[in-house]
């Protein structure tokens, strides 16, 4: 999905409109998987203390520009994204949407609950920065999961996955590397805080998106049909 076969880019969009309630489960059961593996990349990128990831920057200032809570934006912004998704596009926001939008912030307080000890701004450097690293392949690897159940995206990467079929000439990962940069800058503009992690998920998140998206489409295509 979303990369070049027989050069050829497929498309994100999709129908699930004949999808069993069986297949819906099984869709969505897959997603929670990736959705758990993506945000203990998540904790472990911010554990980091090396930057915040992009999305959050764009919210960190929009919740500075208004006087109100990171959190407090962070959901209004993912309940608007939604709700403009719906209205202009079709074949994207679906159940496992909801699911993100809603779900991921209690699997991060989790793993930060779980890994915060060990990992912190006080770690040495080396710790951090492995940390870093791996938060971005582990987080890119639960993306590609959750993109290839099919089952539906959280609303902030559905930004990159639409512009990405609207683009058919442009590769995912490079319309994904255009959309964080645009939130870095808008949000740093407004007063978000940026470091050395964030500009390298900038440049990192997209590309090895796209590295796992192949990686995990077939064993996915597989249990989808054997479950």
């Amino acid at each position: 999905m979303g990369t070049k076969t027989n050069g050829k880019k497929t498309q994100f969009a999709s129908d699930t409109s004949q999808r069993t309630i069986g297949g819906w489960v099984k869709a969505l059961l897959i997603l929670l998987i990736g959705l758990m593996i993506a945000h203990l990349g998540v904790s472990l990128f911010l554990l980091a203390e090396l930057g915040t990831d992009t999305f959050t920057v764009f919210i960190q200032g929009l919740a500075r520009t208004f006087g109100l809570s990171v959190g407090t934006v962070h959901v209004i912004m993912l309940c608007l994204l939604m709700a403009v998704m719906l209205m202009t596009t079709k074949g994207y926001v679906k159940p496992g949407t909801v699911v993100c939008a809603f779900c991921g912030g209690p699997i991060l307080d989790f793993f930060t609950w779980i890994l915060g000890g060990h990992i912190n701004g006080d770690a040495g450097m080396a710790v951090r920065i492995i940390s870093l690293a791996a938060g971005c392949i582990i987080l890119a690897a639960g993306m590609s999961i959750v993109i290839n159940s099919d089952a539906g995206t959280g609303p902030n990467d559905l930004v990159a996955i639409i512009l990405s079929d609207k683009i058919p000439s442009v590769e995912f990962r490079w319309v994904r590397v255009g959309c964080d940069v645009f939130f870095v800058a808008l949000g740093f503009v407004l007063g978000g805080t940026v470091g050395a992690g964030t500009i390298a998920a900038v440049f990192l998140t997209g590309p090895l998106v796209q590295f796992w998206l192949p990686r995990t489409k077939k064993p996915i295509a597989r249990l989808m049909k054997e479950a």
